[in-house]
C-alpha cells in the first residue's frame, strides 16, 4: 500500500514536465532509480558544474558520504540530467550524485544532456527535489519566488508545473516573510513549515521560535500559544477623561428628569447627550418629557424614523437619534 502511495504521489508531480523533457513518463528518466535510460553518456566528472539554478543550498555531508559508499560498490544507477554550455556542463539534476561521486573518487560519470531554458532548468530542479523531498521549507519558497520573480511564473502556472495546490504555494511563499533568523531554523531542520505558519507577520516571532524549539511545541501548540498572547495583548479601552462639572451635570439631570444620561464632551467644544433606556416604555417617557420641553422652548427637532418638524426659527437645534 506504501509503495502505491508513493507512486501516486510521484505521478501527481511535475506532470508538465513530461513533454518538456521530451518524455511521457517523468519518473523514467528524473525520478526512477531502478531503469537506467538508453540515451545516457558517460561525460568526464570534471566538465560538469553546479547550477546556479539549483534550489537546495543545503547539503548532509554524512548522507553524502554514505551515498558515495554506495556508489563506489554498485556505480551510478541513475544518470545525471546535463545541458551544454560555454563553459562545458551544467547540471540540470542530480547535484547530489555529483557530489557523491567526487567523495568516490569517480572519473566519469552517466548524464543525459538536455537543451533547456533557464526557467525549465529551475523548474526540473525544483520538481526533483520537491518528490525526493530534499528540500526544506525554506529552499522551496526560495524556489517558488524566483520563478515568480525572474520568470513571470504565476502560482497558478506553479501549481499546474510542479502539481501542488495553489493554497499549498501561497501557505510556502509567506514563510519568506519570517525572520531570516527563523527561516535558517527551518533550515536546518529545528523548526517545520507547520510550527512557524502561526508566527507569520508577529514582531516577536524570533523570540517565539527559540520558545517553541526550546519547549518541542506541536503546530497547534503553538497555535494556542498565539492565540493566548493575542488576545493579552490587546489594548485596553481608554477610559475618558470627563472633568468634575460634566459628572455633577449628569447626576443633576439624572435626578430631575429621572432619566439615565451620559454627557460625553469633544474637543472641539461640543459633545454628546446620550439618554439611555431599558424598555420601550421608557423610551415613550424620554419622548414625551423631550416633547413637552419642546413645547416650552420651540427648536428644530429631529427624530431617528421620523419626519423633520419644523417649529419657529431659532438659532438652537435639538436632536434624538434613537440608539437600541
Amino acid at each position: 500500500m506504501l509503495e502505491n502511495e508513493n507512486n501516486h504521489k510521484r505521478k501527481s508531480l511535475g506532470r508538465g514536465l513530461g513533454a518538456l523533457l521530451g518524455d511521457d513518463d517523468f519518473e523514467e528518466e528524473i525520478i526512477s532509480s531502478e531503469k537506467k535510460a538508453t540515451n545516457d553518456i558517460l561525460l568526464d566528472i570534471n566538465l560538469i558544474k553546479p547550477s546556479c539554478f539549483q534550489p537546495r543550498t543545503e547539503f548532509n555531508q554524512e548522507a553524502l558520504n554514505v551515498l558515495a559508499q554506495s556508489i563506489k560498490e554498485k556505480g551510478i544507477l541513475q544518470p545525471l540530467l546535463v545541458r551544454h554550455t560555454e563553459n562545458g556542463y551544467e547540471l540540470i539534476a542530480g547535484e547530489r550524485r555529483w557530489r557523491a561521486a567526487q567523495i568516490a573518487g569517480l572519473k566519469k560519470v552517466p548524464v543525459i544532456e538536455k537543451q533547456l531554458e533557464d526557467k525549465e532548468v529551475l523548474e526540473v530542479a525544483l520538481v526533483e527535489n520537491i518528490v525526493r523531498e530534499n528540500l526544506s521549507a525554506i529552499e522551496e519558497a526560495e524556489a517558488l519566488q524566483r520563478l515568480i520573480n525572474e520568470f513571470s511564473h504565476t502560482q497558478e502556472a506553479l501549481s499546474q508545473t510542479i502539481g501542488k495546490s495553489r493554497s499549498y504555494i501561497a501557505n510556502t511563499l509567506r514563510l519568506l516573510n519570517l525572520p531570516l533568523n527563523v527561516q535558517n531554523m527551518i533550515k536546518e531542520g529545528k523548526l517545520t513549515a507547520g510550527q512557524v505558519r502561526p508566527i507569520i507577520g508577529l514582531e516577536n516571532a524570533e523570540q517565539l521560535a527559540e520558545q517553541i524549539i526550546k519547549k518541542g511545541l506541536s503546530a497547534r501548540q503553538v497555535e494556542d500559544l498565539v492565540a493566548k498572547l493575542k488576545t493579552e495583548k490587546q489594548p485596553e479601552k481608554k477610559k475618558e477623561k470627563r472633568n468634575d462639572d460634566v459628572i455633577d451635570i449628569e447626576k443633576s439631570l439624572n435626578k430631575s428628569l429621572g432619566l439615565r444620561i451620559k454627557i460625553t464632551p469633544s474637543k472641539q467644544g461640543g459633545g454628546k447627550v446620550v439618554l439611555q433606556y431599558a424598555s420601550p416604555a421608557e423610551l415613550d417617557m424620554i419622548i414625551d418629557i423631550l416633547e413637552q420641553k419642546k413645547a416650552m422652548q420651540p427648536t428644530t427637532f429631529v427624530s431617528s424614523g421620523a419626519p423633520m418638524a419644523t417649529a419657529p426659527t431659532t438659532n438652537e437645534k435639538f436632536s434624538i437619534k434613537v440608539i437600541d
